[in-house]
């Protein structure tokens, strides 16, 4: 077994604490947002997560529904998410996703609209059915979202 010598340090990295994080919203079409906060809860495809400062690094998939971006005490950003991902990493949380809609901005009414029309398309055949799932889940997210804003 060999010896390494008395020269190596092992070095540990402290991070300042921090009380904000950045908060960067892209989709295809533009930058929604790109901004501080001090709390971020996404819809992940299998539940929820919540990201705070000096989170741990990950990549997530999202699912369809409410992002909230907590940016003060009683500050609260909503908004309808459309999938994608999650990436948090030195302290900065990319949402990379296909839609992101002002929760104020969803209409319930045309979400109810799509849930029924999804409900009503025939699956034959198992991509049908996924398909079929992935328009009720998305018309579920915006509905909660729309409910959620009071509208």
């Amino acid at each position: 077994m060999e010896h390494y010598p008395d020269q190596v340090i092992s070095k540990t990295i402290a991070m300042p604490p921090s009380d904000v994080m950045e908060c960067i919203v892209v989709t295809p079409e533009a930058a929604v947002r790109d901004g501080t906060a001090i709390f971020v809860a996404l819809p992940l495809y299998d539940g929820e997560i919540g990201i705070a400062p000096l989170h741990a690094p990950m990549i997530g998939r999202l699912g369809y529904g409410e992002m909230r971006i907590r940016t003060g005490d009683d500050k609260v950003e909503r908004f309808y998410v459309d999938g994608g991902f999650v990436q948090v990493v030195n302290n900065i949380v990319y949402v990379l996703t296909n839609r992101a809609v002002p929760a104020s901005k969803v209409n319930a009414s045309a979400a109810a609209e799509l849930l029924a029309a999804a409900r009503s398309r025939p699956t034959p055949t198992a991509e049908l059915l996924a398909i079929r799932d992935r328009l009720e889940s998305q018309a579920r997210g915006q509905l909660w979202v729309a409910k959620r804003a009071g509208k």
